[in-house]
């Protein structure tokens, strides 16, 4: 069956999410009187993982996770806060993330290979509407084409009916699409359980190194346009 369309992963995909967040805490923390360093970020990464996984279930909204996370997060580096204060406190970091947010050098060239190969291009992704939004703008890539948010379908990767919603409104029967991403799980087995075709973006090469369509760079996603 002919690839009509390619459905693209955003934070760790097109946007390199985990630098971002790097340098949003090497900004942010001092400005809180606490240092950067490698364990903080990993425990920041931990923390918000979970509350995110609560948002993908719809447990709660965005702002509630983000809200959760400095609760679990601010007392572990010493800080103490006011309740009400928590949404001003995540904004600082929320500044620093977005001015850091940056493309990877490979996303333009595969997004043009797309467009040169004569395929429709969308974004499925874990966020918030109004801030991958705001993401794909600062990138550049506004015009890139549909994006759908859990906000938008009701549910979130790795569910493979977020998967097949974004088929469906977008017009293309799954086998025809495409799906890119680092996740392992959340876009490729979720999107192969959906009836898509997916390659698995692994740009550390941490695997599963039994993937058979497995590639380091964008930029080999020729191979499959």
């Amino acid at each position: 069956m002919i690839v009509r369309g390619v459905l693209f992963d955003l934070d760790g995909t097109l946007g390199d999410h985990d630098g971002s967040v790097a340098s949003a805490l090497a900004t942010w923390l001092p400005t809180l009187g606490v240092p950067f360093s490698a364990e903080v970020h990993t425990l920041w990464d931990e923390i918000a993982e979970r509350h995110l996984a609560a948002w993908r279930r719809r447990e709660i909204d965005f702002r509630e996770q983000r809200r959760r996370r400095l609760r679990d997060f601010l007392p572990t580096i010493g800080i103490s806060y006011e309740p009400e204060h928590l949404d001003d406190i995540f904004a600082g970091f929320l500044v620093a993330y977005q001015s850091a947010y940056h493309a990877y050098d490979d996303a333009l060239d595969a997004l043009a290979a797309v467009s040169a190969a004569g395929m429709a291009v969308a974004v499925l992704t874990n966020g918030s509407s109004v801030q991958q939004r705001a993401k794909l703008d600062g990138m550049g890539m506004a015009g890139l084409g549909l994006v759908w948010t859990p906000e938008e379908l009701g549910v979130a990767k790795p569910n493979p009916a977020a998967f097949r919603q974004a088929c469906a409104r977008w017009g293309i029967a799954p086998g025809e699409v495409l799906s890119v991403g680092d996740r392992h799980e959340f876009d490729v087995l979720a999107a192969r359980a959906a009836g898509l075709r997916a390659v698995h973006l692994d740009r550390q090469g941490i695997g599963p190194h039994d993937e058979p369509h497995r590639i380091s760079s964008l930029r080999d996603l020729a191979i499959y346009l």
